[in-house]
């Protein structure tokens, strides 16, 4: 797994561990709402990454963030898809002003 992502996961981990400790509950009880036992509780505090995908939904649901959730992988935030629609776009424009420089050039061979 990249550095990158095994840092931002202990850093959601950590914000999840201080939003369950400023509404004063104890791993047993945040544990017990999430529906999971205090070790995996812990484990997803600490960020790791064999979690699951659906402790953490429930963990953001817990504390009102759960909508967050539908717009991380959006397609409109996908700057590799947007890079190649615009590369797409650009390689289309190119292509465009050939063809109409061609059709140009086959008019004006045309013309007498």
């Amino acid at each position: 797994m990249p550095p990158s992502t095994l840092a931002a996961l202990a850093q959601l981990g950590a914000d999840l561990a201080v939003a369950r400790l400023r509404r004063k509950e104890s791993l047993k009880t945040w544990a017990k709402r999430i529906g999971v036992s205090v070790p995996t509780l812990v484990r997803l505090e600490a960020g790791e990454p064999s979690v699951s995908l659906g402790v953490l939904a429930t963990a953001l649901w817990l504390i009102g963030r759960d909508a967050a959730l539908s717009g991380l992988a959006a397609p409109s935030e996908d700057r590799g898809a947007l890079e190649l629609n615009v590369r797409q776009a650009q390689s289309l424009g190119q292509d465009r002003l050939r063809a109409t420089a061609k059709a140009k050039l086959a008019r004006s061979k045309q013309s007498p």
